[in-house]
């Protein structure tokens, strides 16, 4: 007997009144017999008393005898199911108990009690009875298979899973009853209990059977090992559970935990309603398509007006999948137009916002609609399709489209519990869509701004070569503080310009916005950096003592902003610069080194602080200025004159690339991540020199005769250069400029022709006073100097220098020359 049939005889009440007793001693020799175990095993006193007691057992429990004994011994006692022979050799099942009666003094006796199991269990017949009317009207499917898994037995319960009746069943293994089942599986559970003895339980088998065989099922089965009376195992007894609704309802859990996971992981409508498509597939439909109204892909609002369903509706194939690789199920490709025709199932979902289901579409319709259709003229047959979904696709009251879901081959058709799953799944995904078209319209919006704010492409000259490269730290919509600005100026001469304002997103651009006009106007004026520099601090700190502490107040917001400011000369190579708040520029030398100016840092705008200061030096032909702000190098302190990442520039700016472009890109990558922390702004200028046959001067005396001999050198020269067509209204600009300056100023005069883009005439003097445009009345006799200059000229202007003042005009050399 097992352990386990021990442990449960234990554990039962042992009636004594019933049990036949005997007395044994310490060697197993029966002592003493009595009437109850002579009437239980018929021998008589005389025939047992004093021979062992293994003799009235059955073979193989008399060869336990010694293992009883020690357990005895060790255990003061034992309970369990033995088998003994009664006399004539007719073997008899019993309960035994053995427990210690020790005589005081005397040797040890154990006390044996017996009870006839059968007799216990009188009334079994009937109970069998019961038994089999409980088993074969249970509504749990039941059947019992042999070592060879051949069916010997099922109920009636079990016919409801398919597999004809219990009279089919018999003889038979489980595939040959139920073809298609995956019966390897099932089997091997079977196999299993069969060799270990252990019961499985909760075993969980998907898949069809025939009495369902377009609809995957899910049943619950257990199996237990039957043994014989010597514990040899006889068959499996199993049984079956359905299960399906519970599993049904687990997967659509799962499904919607899925799609709250992979659905709108992006801002992007097309990828969100891939992602629908991507996530209904294959779990809820065979084949997805999901289509948008074309507004909601611009990111615009709806128009006004109702959407009949009697209108051809043209929309957007924004996502489909399906099961089959290449979506063979679609005539229209992603980004393409679907056009659903009149008062077809898609546009009443579209006009109404109702969905729509049909368990079985007309295999022949090929007028359903012109994506189902297309030029093959396919019919549902054709393609497969024999059930459908239309769920519109609608968020915040609006409907944004419509998503057709498909079912294909031997698939069950859709049901009230499946549309309801798609309308979950849509209207989660809906959200995400119409988020996402918000979202496109507001970046939409921003990068407007963002475009306006920053130079759409710097201009064209012949000062230096510049390429520029700007990455936001706000992805989402793109805006920033940081700015770049190439300014053109007098003389040939170029302002370059890069600043930024704290923060990020639309109040920080708002405030860069502002910050670059206005350097822009102070530019205007031909001031030194440092000049414009000043300027630049009082208007931030006046602003923002304006408009106090208003939320998002652009001046506010400017407060603390940095700037360089760089003006360099391609006649002699001349550059000065001033920085306030912000880090030095770098220079590459024609040789490929690299260094750093040693600026001095001005306090950030709007802070208050000492006067700034500007530097001059000379760069060599071909050398490049880096202008750059503090988020390329993803520093926040601002000691940039010890800044140890400028190692790190140093080695991006000594690689050379195929054009400024690229290395101006491949520095940033190099730098700066994909997803930077602070908006990056780099400006990188490779300098020029005018050639020594593009400019000319002439030192004049304050002579007014020598306003003649200045009309000559300047219309020789223009000779020389081939610009005949100018000499004339250059004789007029330098005449009027060369006498202006010997009226009204003081010491040496000198004149300079620049020919660049434009013929740039300059005229500089001693003086302090800058001359102004005056509208004389046809009766006065002069003051018409000026006004002659800016007729003839695309424009003029005075710029102070230390030692006086420069008068210029300049001419265009690309546009006809103004009419006299």
């Amino acid at each position: 007997m097992g352990t386990h049939e021990e442990q449960d005889v234990a554990g039962q009440r042992f009636d004594v009144a019933d049990a036949a007793p005997l007395l044994i001693d310490a060697d197993g020799v029966v002592r003493s017999w009595t009437r109850d175990a002579q009437r239980l095993l018929a021998y008589t006193a005389a025939e047992v008393v004093g021979t062992g007691v293994g003799g009235l057992l059955a073979t193989e429990d008399a060869e336990r005898m010694p293992e009883l004994a020690e357990r005895c011994r060790r255990d003061g006692g034992w309970a369990g199911l033995l088998t003994v022979r009664r006399k004539g050799g007719r073997t008899v099942r019993v309960m035994v108990r053995i427990t210690p009666a020790v005589e005081p003094g005397g040797a040890a006796r154990w006390l044996v009690l017996l009870s006839d199991v059968a007799a216990g269990a009188r009334g079994w017949d009937m109970s069998r009875t019961v038994l089999e009317q409980m088993v074969t009207g249970s509504p749990v499917g039941i059947a019992i298979v042999d070592v060879n898994l051949r069916c010997v037995w099922s109920n009636a319960a079990l016919e409801q899973f398919g597999g004809g009746s219990a009279r089919d069943r018999l003889g038979r293994r489980l595939a040959e009853i139920q073809p298609g089942i995956d019966s390897e599986a099932i089997e091997a559970q079977m196999r299993r209990v069969l060799e270990t003895g252990r019961p499985v339980v909760g075993y969980e088998h998907v898949g069809q059977v025939r009495s369902a065989p377009h609809r995957a099922t899910a049943h619950m089965m257990s199996f237990t090992r039957l043994e014989d009376d010597g514990g040899h195992p006889m068959g499996v007894y199993y049984t079956v559970v359905d299960m399906t609704d519970k599993h049904r309802a687990r997967q659509r859990l799962a499904l919607l935990d899925r799609a709250g996971e992979h659905i709108g992981r992006t801002l992007d409508i097309t990828r969100t309603a891939q992602e629908l498509a991507d996530v209904a597939v294959p779990e809820l439909a065979d084949y997805v398509c999901v289509d948008l109204l074309e507004w909601v892909l611009r990111g615009a609002e709806r128009a006004p007006g109702p959407l009949g369903d009697q209108q051809r509706v043209p929309l957007r194939r924004a996502g489909q999948q399906s099961v089959n690789p290449g979506v063979p199920e679609a005539v229209v490709a992603i980004g393409e137009v679907a056009t659903y025709l009149a008062g077809s199932p898609p546009v009443r979902s579209l006009a109404t916002g109702v969905s729509w289901r049909e368990e079985r579409l007309d295999p022949l319709a090929k007028e359903w609609a012109t994506d189902i259709a297309g030029d093959r003229a396919a019919t549902f047959l054709d393609l497969g399709l024999h059930s459908v979904m239309i769920v519109p696709v609608r968020a915040r009251g609006v409907t944004l489209g419509v998503t057709s879901f498909f079912r294909r081959g031997r698939q069950e058709p859709f049901d009230e519990d499946d549309l309801s799953l798609a309308e979950d799944l849509v209207s989660r995904a809906a959200v995400c869509v119409d988020n996402a078209r918000r979202y496109t319209r507001e970046r939409d919006a921003a990068l407007v701004l963002q475009r306006s704010l920053l130079p759409h492409r710097l201009p064209e000259q012949d000062a230096v070569e510049v390429a520029a490269c700007y990455r936001p730290a706000d992805e989402l919509t793109g805006l920033g503080g940081d700015w770049y600005d190439l300014i053109q100026l007098s003389g040939a001469r170029v302002a370059l310009v890069v600043g930024e304002v704290p923060g990020h997103g639309i109040d920080a651009a708002a405030a860069m916005g502002r910050l670059r006009t206005a350097v822009r106007t102070l530019a205007a004026l031909d001031l030194p950096p440092e000049e414009v520099l000043a300027h630049l601090d009082d208007l931030v700190a006046s602003t923002a003592r304006e408009e106090g502490d208003e939320p998002g107040a652009a001046g506010l917001q400017a407060v603390g902003a940095g700037c360089v400011y760089v003006v360099y000369d391609p006649v002699d190579g001349q550059c000065t610069m001033a920085a306030a708040g912000h880090p030095a520029p770098a220079v590459v030398l024609p040789d490929g080194s690299v260094t750093f100016v040693d600026l001095p840092q001005g306090s950030p705008l709007g802070a208050g602080g000492p006067p700034f200061e500007a530097v001059e030096l000379a760069l060599a032909e071909g050398s490049v200025l880096a202008l750059h702000t503090d988020g390329l190098l993803a520093r926040e302190e601002r000691d940039w004159a010890v800044d140890p990442d400028r190692d790190r520039l140093r080695l991006a700016l000594a690689r050379r690339a195929a054009s400024l472009d690229l290395t101006c890109r491949a520095v940033v990558d190099a730098l700066v991540p994909v997803r930077p922390h602070d908006d990056v702004a780099l400006l990188m200028a490779h300098t020029r020199l005018l050639g020594a046959d593009q400019v000319a001067d002439w030192d004049l005396p304050g002579d007014p005769a020598i306003v003649a001999t200045a009309r000559k050198e300047a219309a020789r020269q223009l000779a020389e250069w081939g610009l005949d067509d100018l000499v004339f209204t250059t004789e007029l600009v330098v005449s009027e400029l060369v006498t202006n300056a010997i009226r009204h100023a003081e010491g040496p005069i000198r004149l300079r022709l620049i020919r660049e883009r434009a013929l740039i005439c300059e005229v500089s003097d001693g003086g302090a006073t800058a001359p102004h445009l005056r509208h004389p009345r046809t009766t006065d006799e002069g003051g018409r100097g000026l006004l002659l200059v800016s007729q003839f000229s695309q424009r003029w202007g005075t710029r102070f220098v230390p030692e006086g003042k420069v008068i210029w005009a300049e001419q265009s050399l690309t546009q006809p020359s103004p009419d006299m």
